[in-house]
Parts: C-alpha cells; structure tokens; sequence
C-alpha cells in the first residue's frame, strides 16, 4: 500500500490543465496515497515560482528547461504539445505600421523564445498577462501580440488580424509538433514519489477521455473564457496523445525546442 503524501501542485486556470488534472484533484481516481495542495497561475507565474524552487510538481512552458533541468525532471505525460496549437501573432486590423513593439505573455514563455527565432529583428517584447495581450494590442498600445490559451481562439471578435501563425511556422521549419508546456517534478522528491505522480497524473488524463463530461464545472470554475464551444476547442487542441506520452517523436520535439533530451 502506497504511503500518503501531501505534494505542493501548481497549474494553470485553463481549460487543458483543469481537464487533465480534475480526476486526480477531485478524487475521482485512484491517486496512490497523493494529495495536492493546488494553487492556480498564469504561466509566467507558474515559470517564477518553479525558478525559486519553491513547488514540487507544476506546469511550466517547456522553453524553460534548460534553466531549471538541475533541479526539476520533465515528466511522460501531461504536455500541451502538438501539431496547429502555436501561439498566433496578431495585429490591429488597419495598422500597417512597422512591427516594433510587441507584447508576449512573459519571457520564459516558449512563446517568447519562438518570437525571438522566428522573428530576431523583432527586440522591443514586453511580458504581460496572457489574458490582458489582445485588448492592448486593440487599444494600439503595441504593434502586435502574441496569443496562447483561450485567446487565440477569439481575437476574430475584436479588431484584430492574424499576422503569423508561430506553430506553423515551426512545423514547417522542423516537420515536428510545437512543444508548448510541460509537467516538471522536483528532484528533492523520492523518486517512488515521482513514479507515483507519473501514474496517477496518467490515470487522471485517461479519466478526463473516458469521462469528458465529469471535469466541465471544474473546468468552467477556473476558465478565463467561460464558453463551452471555447472550451471544448482548446480541450482538443491542446490535450491529445502527446499528454499521455512524449513518446519519441515529442521528446525529439523538446530537444530540438530546448536542447534538452527528456
């Protein structure tokens, strides 16, 4: 019998994470003796607070590994990663002005990290929040921003363009899906523990497929688009097999992202 364990669990409010984690969280599966202290945040945050060292299992954008792989290990299962899910660069509808100032939803973001590849000449990124980027950029405060999350789903609904699509552009550059988030453990954790987490997080994801209607008020608690057409999109998008498993052609996704063989 598994021994229990009380695990501090930081994870986004978005619609992938509350699906993925709510049968674990919520108790609806086996979960080996583990309890989660959960505490939500934006990604950056979530990125901060892992760089301080100060949580034991959290979601991070995979752009950060390199900084944090002497203390953290990049698990199996729950990535956001695959194939048309990259963060989407939008501009004002009209402004035909020079891209000089953009805004992105932090520095350690993979979506910064894909800006400055993708778009060298482009030096001016200002971090903000994620939910707070198409209405700046709307209001003429940049000249573009990058979206993740529920909003590139609906910056159709303000007056706003797509000016390039940074998944797409990586998969025609590396023929691989975009690795955009990952699940890190702390390695001040036994590794019994680590396994433990591994299969309960896996059990909770195959849950969230077999019963998809279990987490929605869960979900639609934390969400910053509260829509079900919203929500159901990003859940599709952004959980699929590579959350169950990087298997091999995610991990040479994340290498050729970070240089970071998982």
């Amino acid at each position: 019998m598994s021994t229990s364990e009380r695990l501090r669990l930081n994870i986004s409010p978005c619609p992938n994470d509350t699906f993925m984690f709510d049968a674990a969280i919520n108790g609806r599966i086996d979960t080996e003796g583990l309890r989660f202290e959960v505490s939500f945040y934006d990604i950056e945050e979530l990125n901060a607070h892992v760089l301080a060292g100060d949580v034991d299992l959290s979601k991070i954008s995979t752009a950060l590994l390199p900084e944090i792989a002497e203390r953290y290990v990049l698990l199996d299962s729950g990535s956001a990663l695959g194939r048309g899910n990259g963060p989407l660069l939008v501009g004002r509808a009209g402004n035909d002005r020079q891209i000089e100032r953009v805004a992105v939803p932090g520095l350690h973001t993979t979506a910064n990290l894909l800006m400055k590849r993708l778009f060298p000449h482009i030096v001016q990124r200002t971090p903000m929040l994620f939910s707070e980027i198409a209405a700046a950029v709307e209001r003429g405060e940049f000249d573009a921003g990058v979206l993740i999350h529920e909003g590139r789903f609906v910056y159709s609904r303000r007056n706003l363009v797509l000016l390039a699509d940074l998944g797409q552009e990586w998969e025609r550059r590396t023929s691989l899906p975009l690795p955009l988030g990952s699940i890190v453990a702390s390695k001040r954790l036994d590794a019994d523990v680590r396994q433990r987490f591994e299969r309960v997080l896996r059990r909770s994801i195959e849950y969230a497929f077999a019963h998809p209607a279990a987490s929605r008020d869960f979900v639609k608690a934390h969400a910053q688009e509260m829509d079900d057409e919203v929500i159901d999109k990003h859940i599709a998008l952004f959980v699929n097999r590579y959350s169950l498993s990087l298997a091999e052609e995610g991990r040479r996704a994340v290498e050729l992202l970070t240089g970071i063989r998982p």
